[in-house]
């Protein structure tokens, strides 16, 4: 406790300030210090579940898969044993989809340019089983390609346009995928499989979190009798 008999009202008042300064830079210490450590905590918190949540992706990818590396250097040698233009084709843009896989497995973000390329690997293989039955129409303007999206969230609305439709030569799946006020757009014409298995809703799921953890912003859906849209921030 402060004594102040015997001193005069001016030192008295300047030692009264004194300790409220002194009182009141330990509080506000104490309360900053609490702040940055729950800020941290928070980031910490943050950086975990985006690992988690693009590990998720890339495992949603790759769950057939026994060794990825293995799978991706028996490709290449398969491409330059591989005797006709065709086959050696289809087995390179099957490795470029896993070089994409293999190089991003850690990244929270992708340029779109990069997403586009592997998706375009990707597509290449799935037309070449679905022939005229599915049909993509891809139309971002250059200035839009160093914008960024979490990895795979384009391919994953791409497969899930594909998993979820019937996908036929007669009545041909159209896939758009366009900018429009700045969000990046996949759309779809509904064509719903009769006995399709029932969607878990994981890959949106995923999708959603790694946006809100990124950027605090959420995707938007929409979905009408004829008509399926995913609408990404970007």
């Amino acid at each position: 406790m402060f004594n102040y008999n015997g001193l005069s009202e001016e030192r008295k008042f300047i030692l009264v300030a004194f300790r409220g300064f002194l009182l009141g830079g330990l509080e506000y210490f104490i309360a900053y210090y609490l702040k940055l450590s729950a800020d941290n905590q928070k980031a910490k918190i943050e950086n975990q579940m985006l690992k988690h949540e693009n590990l998720e992706a890339r495992l949603s990818l790759l769950k057939q898969q026994v060794s990825p590396h293995f799978l991706f250097n028996s490709l290449s040698t398969l491409r330059t044993i591989a005797t006709d233009a065709p086959t050696r084709k289809f087995v390179m843009q099957l490795s470029t989809v896993y070089r994409y896989l293999l190089s991003n497995d850690d990244s929270h973000l992708a340029t779109l340019e990069s997403e586009l390329e592997f998706t375009s690997s990707y597509l290449y293989i799935l037309q070449e089983r679905f022939e005229e039955g599915l049909q993509v129409d891809i139309q971002i303007p250059d200035q839009y390609l160093n914008q960024q999206i979490p990895p795979f969230s384009l391919q994953i609305l791409v497969e899930n346009a594909v998993k979820h439709n019937v996908v036929s030569q007669e009545d041909p799946l159209h896939i758009r995928v366009y900018i429009e006020s700045n969000m990046l757009c996949v759309e779809n014409n509904l064509l719903a499989k009769q006995s399709s298995e029932e969607s878990t809703g994981k890959g949106l799921k995923n999708i959603r979190e790694r946006f809100k953890l990124l950027s605090n912003k959420d995707i938007e859906i929409f979905c009408d009798h004829d008509k399926f849209l995913v609408k990404l921030p970007i």
